[in-house]
């Protein structure tokens, strides 16, 4: 038996009006995309890329998006990216665009790249503050993804199962 190998297109959902990433489901986005693959291949990049293309995982309010398919055919996905103009969901179009992230063989070398990403992005947030209070709030999003801290959470979790409060 072989194993068919994968890749993981992690992306990001830009629009400027913010209901749009609040109303978007993965059937909405699997459906641009592969309009998108056969507006810019044609039939044989719709057909080579439909074989194992999936929607692995949408994230509603951060609008990230993790989209699988074939090893072989991973670059006419993302040459087709570019070209997802709008998102139809509920009978509504919303004007966006997809901007991919990074790509990688597993899922979770994109969940990863994920956390780094975005912990990029709340250091940019935290040097664009200006007051003190939005600099706490930043810092304290911040600190909050951490794996360390998550680590210690669930031991407290498991201390407070055993009936015995650590306050």
């Amino acid at each position: 038996m072989v194993r068919f190998k994968n890749r993981y297109v992690l992306c990001e959902v830009v629009s400027e009006d913010p209901r749009c990433r609040q109303c978007i489901e993965d059937r909405a986005v699997g459906v641009a995309v592969r309009e998108a693959i056969g507006r810019v291949h044609g039939d044989y990049g719709l057909a080579c890329c439909s074989i194992s293309f999936t929607v692995k995982y949408l994230n509603a309010y951060t609008g990230t998006v993790l989209l699988r398919c074939r090893k072989d055919f991973y670059r006419l996905l993302c040459s087709a990216l570019p070209f997802v103009r709008q998102l139809e969901s509920r009978a509504q179009r919303y004007p966006c665009f997809l901007n991919t992230l990074h790509v990688g063989g597993t899922i979770r070398t994109c969940q990863k790249f994920l956390i780094q990403y975005n912990r990029r992005q709340l250091l940019m947030l935290l040097q664009n503050c200006t007051n003190e209070e939005e600099r706490r709030c930043v810092q304290k999003s911040l600190l909050s993804c951490s794996l360390t801290e998550e680590q210690s959470q669930s031991g407290d979790e498991e201390d407070d199962d055993d009936g015995i409060e650590t306050d």
